[in-house]
């Protein structure tokens, strides 16, 4: 009989581990498994190694934790030229297979995250160490966390372009004062939406705010367009979120007004140049003065004053031929795909070259 207690003791184990995850030990109620990511659209680094990928396809963020957590003081340089080139041989590949869709640098550890897409979808996550080797990270048997967003796209739902929208669902990743804020379209009228969820996640999550904003370029007020990108700032001691769209505006919203299911009016504050996307941005300091750096996929990354934004008191309201609004600088870097900061001073970059080369590297903290 106490054979057969223990026979069965061990068949229900068996069950409970492959039926899903089990508890771990750790401060944010994650669980131990294997997540289903399928796509990752963009990253972000949250508190103590935790990394958030948001799912475009599945319409949802996962918290991963990574474990890297040895502090690095003075990060190394990256460079690696040909990055895809390197990515698709370590992966047994050609490059045409292979696309980059987000990087993102640990703050802890500075190793850089990057998420690649395969050309039958699957989405992988890499590392890139300091001594510029390509490392595979395995989300199997991880501890992680997620949360399903609410008020989505169907998955077979499509713009007046044909264009699917549930890829839009998560277009950028924030971590901020314990919340993971996340932009992207929503499944309604006003459909750029907004949406800031406390983590540890709780499997509750609030409606998102509806964002409205004038885009000079087009000369109207959108609802439908997603943030490509955006930060975080304080200006007179208030948080504000400053993002930016496809055609390149750049607009303040105030935090105070993403409330749960709130529409909130953006303040345009500069049209930066049509027939571009921006890609990220970040803050930098260079002479000790802020600067807001921001990638662009067309047109040169610009840099912005943190001065300038902050004293800049109007709003455009009306249509801009080319540029307009507050001072920015063009950068001697086009067709800068990813950015992500490596610390105080210097970004890490992927750009696209004249010659087609897709190149990784760091700047020296005087040039941006």
């Amino acid at each position: 009989m106490k054979k057969s207690y223990l026979f069965l003791a061990a068949i229900v184990a068996g069950v409970l581990l492959f039926a899903g995850t089990r508890k771990a030990a750790n401060p944010y109620g994650l669980t131990v498994g294997t997540p289903e990511i399928k796509s990752i659209t963009a990253l972000s680094f949250g508190p103590n190694g935790v990394l958030f990928i948001g799912d475009s396809q599945s319409a949802a963020v996962f918290a991963v934790d990574t474990k890297d957590t040895k502090k690095v003081n003075t990060a190394k340089a990256f460079e690696l030229k040909n990055i895809d080139v390197k990515i698709a041989e370590a992966l047994g590949t050609a490059k045409e297979n292979i696309n980059i869709t987000d990087i993102a640098v640990n703050p802890i550890s500075k190793k850089l995250y990057i998420a690649v897409k395969s050309a039958d979808g699957t989405p992988l996550l890499l590392m890139l160490n300091a001594d510029n080797e390509i490392k595979s990270v395995s989300l199997k048997d991880v501890s992680f966390s997620s949360i399903a967003l609410n008020n989505v796209a169907a998955a077979d739902a499509k713009d007046q372009r044909g264009r699917p929208l549930r890829v839009s669902s998560i277009s950028d990743l924030g971590y901020y004062n314990g919340k993971l804020m996340v932009s992207g379209l929503s499944n309604k009228e006003f459909s750029s939406s907004f949406r800031s969820i406390g983590f540890p996640f709780t499997g509750k999550q609030e409606d998102e705010s509806s964002l409205e904003m004038y885009h000079g370029a087009h000369g109207r007020y959108e609802t439908t367009s997603p943030i490509r990108t955006f930060s975080v700032t304080k200006i007179a001691g208030k948080d504000y979120v400053v993002a930016s769209y496809t055609c390149t505006p750049l607009v303040l919203f105030a935090m105070d007004d993403l409330k749960p299911g709130a529409s909130a009016k953006g303040r345009t504050i500069a049209e930066m140049g049509n027939q571009n996307t921006p890609a990220d941005m970040i803050w930098l300091k260079t002479d000790s003065k802020d600067f807001l750096v921001m990638a662009n996929d067309r047109r040169p990354a610009a840099k912005v004053s943190y001065d300038e934004i902050q004293k800049f008191e109007g709003s455009l309201t009306s249509k801009v031929a080319t540029t307009a609004g507050v001072n920015f600088t063009a950068l001697p870097y086009e067709k800068v795909m990813q950015l992500d900061k490596l610390d105080d001073t210097r970004a890490v970059l992927i750009q696209k070259k004249a010659n087609g080369d897709l190149d990784l590297w760091t700047s020296d903290g005087k040039n941006i």
